[in-house]
């Protein structure tokens, strides 16, 4: 293959096909995939067709023949109480004969540079490899913890207030509870109609939505669920307080009869054993999304620090693929609020972009980081950065 017949270019409707025979190649969807999904691979190109119109989607060809491609969806993002704009990488893909030339670190850095002109600071993305997208200056972010719960382990609650009703998938109060849990709940992503119709994909016909009602016939939660083969299957469950996560459990134990195991994940990033009477459960824990810093100046823009914490520090960061992040920055950190300044610190860290990414969105903590040697610092220095940096996991649950 010559390298002179290579060209990036934005992908638009008319390389709908090209882009739809990629994907199905590199995620290996095959027929009888499709069709145990009830998905016929017309669904599938028209499903993806708001993608290309929606997302920005950058792709190298060899000639006429698209080879590797890169889409960057916009969405709405809950960091640490402040609603971000940020980008959802989805559909990267290379046929592996292209593999190792280094067209998706072309495609990488495009996106990433159109992401910054769009305004957009952040990105997530779910890794096919974390090495190699570490590499690039992501970080992990957040978790995935499955459990798995035999039906005499399931928790005998007391009776709660309110009641459950099953509803359907276009129900008000299902989509309009995932938009109040998201302005309230830290990494948690606004989904749109895109993001909704991804969220679907691959789901049978009978997975059932169950929404609690308190009493005065609020919604205060929903778990989206199947029962197949005698295990019930929770996909999805989020709640607004505690009596609305007791209503749905027991709503779940009412299937004690028909279920032998219910089979779960939990985006919490905390263990739920500890919640339940008999802890003796199976729970299993997993890198879920990574995240990247697009331009630290602009994150910092919106970033809401510790409150009542005064502080300065200057990090000096590392990124080997934007240059724009690749230098120093003194930060001045008064009620909740960062700025740039022109004095340098006397506290002095040095990180990855990744490793800032990580502290940021409160996955990793500074003293754990540099007890593994991702931060350089003193200890001083490693205090201040564990007292500005809001330490608290982010939910996320997405995957578009």
């Amino acid at each position: 293959m010559n390298r002179d017949n290579f060209r990036m270019k934005k992908l638009t409707a008319e390389d709908l096909d090209q882009y739809n025979a990629l994907l199905r190649y590199a995620f290996q969807v095959t027929e009888q995939t499709l069709f145990e999904s009830g998905w016929e691979d017309e669904d599938i190109k028209q499903s993806k067709f708001p993608v290309l119109e929606r997302a920005n989607v950058w792709g190298y060809f060899d000639g006429e023949e698209l080879v590797s491609q890169f889409a960057a969806y916009p969405l709405q993002m809950n960091v640490h109480s402040q609603i971000e704009s940020v980008a959802f990488v989805t559909s990267v893909s290379t046929y592996p004969e292209y593999s190792g030339m280094g067209l998706m670190s072309g495609l990488m850095k495009q996106s990433l540079t159109e992401m910054r002109e769009n305004k957009q600071a952040f990105a997530l993305l779910y890794p096919y490899s974390i090495p190699l997208y570490r590499n690039k200056g992501w970080e992990i972010v957040s978790d995935k913890m499955s459990f798995t719960i035999l039906n005499h382990q399931l928790p005998h609650l007391r009776d709660v207030p309110g009641y459950v009703n099953r509803v359907s998938w276009e129900n008000v109060d299902f989509m309009n509870l995932h938009a109040t849990f998201a302005q309230k709940t830290h990494g948690c992503l606004f989904r749109n109609k895109l993001a909704w119709d991804e969220y679907w994909r691959w789901d049978e016909d009978d997975t059932t939505v169950a929404v609690y009602y308190k009493q005065d016939d609020q919604p205060g939660g929903y778990m989206v669920y199947l029962i197949k083969d005698n295990i019930m299957y929770i996909k999805e469950m989020i709640y607004l307080d505690q009596e609305s996560r007791k209503g749905l459990w027991k709503y779940m134990v009412a299937h004690d009869s028909m279920i032998k195991e219910v089979h779960g994940a939990n985006y919490y990033s905390e263990p739920i054993a500890f919640e339940l009477e008999d802890s003796a459960i199976k729970e299993s824990i997993r890198p879920y999304i990574m995240g990247r810093i697009i331009d630290f100046e602009m994150f910092l823009e919106n970033y809401k620090f510790n409150h009542d914490i005064d502080a300065d520090v200057t990090l000096e960061i590392e990124d080997e693929l934007l240059e724009w992040n690749n230098k120093s920055f003194n930060i001045k950190v008064s009620e909740e609020h960062g700025e740039l300044v022109e004095t340098t610190s006397k506290h002095h860290a040095k990180m990855t972009i990744g490793t800032l990414t990580t502290m940021a969105l409160g996955y990793k903590c500074a003293s754990q980081l540099a007890d593994i040697d991702r931060i350089k610092a003193d200890q001083k220095t490693i205090r201040i950065l564990d007292k500005i940096f809001i330490n608290k996991k982010p939910y996320i649950s997405d995957y578009i």
